[in-house]
């Protein structure tokens, strides 16, 4: 049978141009759970919402519709990494894609916009901070643009575990164009957070698409230390041989870990955010081929991972919220063959998990103690700084004012999102060089050979380069000159001493921009939806951690019911069904019990507490619940 004649047979069973689609460009002769819902739903232009579990084939969901679509998608995503990686798997099928992100030059963006108005792209991927350029906007507004994609999309909802205030900004794109419905996919999402998703993204009517998180195939299990963890993860890398993420929360322990098992003959490399680009792809690569067995990781190593044959999920340490969990131990098995999350704990366990939200929260008056530090330390009179920016080494600040680095961290964190000031930790900003002579003087210095090919690489790719600073990177001008990165750095060290260009080195600066003008420490108030609601938010969200560590009911139950699905049956491979310690009756614990109270009061838009209601509760349980909850000041005032 020829390719036409099977896309024929195939549209003639029912799935139409989306499956002919599905089968030329992704190799596939059917979809899987509810991604024809969601193409249909988005291609008969409905604002939808897809809640899919990791490994679900989100990006099918937006792709077919797009390419079945006339106009461009354009697709918002969180990672400059994760859109790289997508633009490159669609254009290896023939696809036309591109992306907008920090550290492309001027020109380079202006040409990929231009392109997209053209029409020559059917995808156009772009971080949620460019939404707000007025040349991306002016743009947009030319272009034909068939629907939004909005990835990851729990990240606009304050109530969300990662609220990304960038994401706000969506909703502003909506205004620019009213008639293109936007299509939202997350993968991790309680039913307060579906509500607020909807609500944030100017959905013009509820539509929600859903597919059960119960994943069969994976045995979720929490195992206890009993030596060390070191050990406690070779044991478990002999009994569960194949690929293999281990999740830490420090960037210390990626290294120490990948190390010491490297010496115990597993193969292993460490990963982290604070790696360079090069080092992350490089490593990232090799996992993904297999020549790296396990890969020690803090949770910068996720997002846009497609290794369907990872056969265990460990974690080194206790996640703050059920979200990360669920979402980092659903990389296991995407295969749909067997595999395990394991959790480690110990008896520190707990008390760690509720000093994060003592680390997190710190006091008011804390936050406050650290806002007129700042001030002191960058030399800020009261009155002044109104939109002045300042370059601010937290490490610095620290030993100077004595302060421990996570909570002044997270103290920053609050700091910016009250507006008082902007704080933008250590991004790395790219190397750049201007010439300092006119093109007609380059003829009269003596070169070396190799100071040669890197200025004729200057000439030939850096536009506008005798008048303003170009964007480079020297990794791939030492792959393209066949050279290495070193010695392509030596050279322009040397152009730079020698007069003929300026040359600024990449590095790290964080700074800090002053929002309003220094106020007085007493000034400083941070609104209940900063601080009160969302540090409560946190400690329901660790509680619900500390009992799925306790729990004797069916883990994929207790996890599947906190993101809302209703009467889920037991796996029957996790740790508590095969050891039959499954309880008989409710999995409910009372926190996960108060996580669901908080999610219907929200969702429900509850104004009485007689309102609160659930047939699968005994009513004197919860009223004994609430009540308590009542007493703990857990409740809204305005039901109290």
């Amino acid at each position: 049978m020829t390719e036409h004649q099977l896309l024929s047979s195939l549209a003639g069973e029912g799935g139409g141009v989306s499956l002919s689609i599905l089968h030329k460009y992704f190799g596939f002769t059917s979809f899987r759970g509810i991604q024809q819902d969601i193409i249909e739903s988005i291609r008969a232009g409905h604002d939808t919402l897809g809640l899919m579990p990791t490994g679900g084939g989100k990006s099918i969901t937006f792709q077919v519709p797009a390419l079945a679509m006339e106009g461009i998608c354009v697709v918002v995503s969180p990672l400059i990494a994760l859109m790289k990686d997508q633009v490159e798997h669609l254009r290896e099928r023939g696809i036309k894609a591109t992306a907008i992100y920090t550290g492309m030059t001027h020109d380079e963006i202006l040409v990929a916009l231009e392109n997209c108005i053209f029409g020559n792209y059917k995808f156009l991927y772009v971080s949620p901070e460019r939404l707000t350029s007025e040349l991306f906007q002016a743009k947009l507004s030319h272009m034909k643009v068939s629907f939004i994609t909005v990835d990851e999309a729990h990240c606009i909802s304050q109530w969300g575990y990662d609220f990304r205030p960038s994401y706000t900004e969506i909703v502003q794109i909506r205004k620019l164009l009213p008639a293109v419905p936007v299509l939202a996919l997350t993968a991790t999402a309680t039913p307060a957070v579906v509500e607020d998703i909807q609500r944030q993204l100017g959905f013009r009517e509820p539509n929600v698409k859903r597919m059960s998180f119960l994943r069969r195939n994976l045995s979720y299990s929490v195992r206890r230390i009993v030596s060390t963890r070191e050990q406690e993860v070779l044991e478990l890398l002999q009994e569960y041989p194949g690929s293999s993420i281990v999740y830490t929360r420090s960037r210390v322990a990626t290294y120490e870990l990948a190390s010491w098992l490297s010496s115990q003959g597993i193969s292993a490399a460490h990963f982290h955010a604070g790696l360079t680009h090069r080092e992350k792809s490089e490593r990232a690569a090799a996992w993904q081929r297999g020549d790296i067995r396990v890969m020690v990781a803090t949770n910068a190593f996720g997002m846009g991972i497609d290794k369907p044959d990872v056969r265990s999920v460990i974690h080194y340490d206790v996640p703050d919220s059920p979200e990360a969990y669920f979402q980092e131990a659903g990389r296991a098995g995407r295969d749909g063959e067997a595999a395990v999350a394991v959790l480690l704990y110990d008896s520190r366990s707990m008390s760690l998990l509720r000093r994060r939200v003592e680390d997190t929260f710190p006091p008011e008056e804390y936050v406050a103690q650290v806002y007129e530090d700042v001030c002191c330390f960058l030399q800020m009179a009261i009155g002044d700084g109104f939109g002045v920016t300042r370059e601010f080494a937290l490490e610095q600040f620290c030993q100077a004012f004595h302060h421990f680095p996570v909570r002044a961290y997270n103290a920053l964190q609050l700091l910016s999102r009250a507006g008082y000031l902007e704080w933008a930790d250590a991004e790395e900003n790219h190397s750049r060089v201007m010439m300092c002579c006119q093109r007609q003087e380059l003829y009269t210095f003596q070169l070396t050979p190799a100071m040669e090919r890197v200025l004729h690489y200057l000439l030939r790719t850096c536009t506008g380069i005798f008048s303003e600073y170009a964007y480079i990177d020297e990794q791939e001008m030492a792959s393209t000159l066949g050279m290495t990165e070193q010695l392509v750095t030596e050279q322009l060290l040397e152009f730079s001493r020698r007069q003929i260009l300026k040359f600024i080195p990449r590095k790290y600066i964080p700074y800090i921009t002053f929002v309003q003008r220094r106020l007085d420490r007493d000034e400083i108030v941070l609104p209940k939806a900063i601080y009160a609601d969302r540090r409560r938010e946190l400690e329901a969200r660790v509680q619900t951690m500390i009992a799925y560590l306790q729990t004797t009911a069916c883990r994929s139950v207790f996890l599947v019911s906190y993101f809302g699905e209703e009467h889920p049956s037991e796996c029957g491979v996790c740790d508590n069904c095969v050891g039959g310690k499954v309880a008989a009756t409710s999995p409910m614990t009372d926190e996960v019990l108060v996580q669901r109270v908080l999610d219907f009061i929200a969702k429900e838009k509850v104004t009485s507490i007689v309102q609160i209601h659930f047939p699968d509760v005994p009513d004197s349980r919860l009223g004994e619940l609430l009540h308590r909850m009542m007493k703990e000041e857990l409740l809204p005032p305005s039901l109290t």
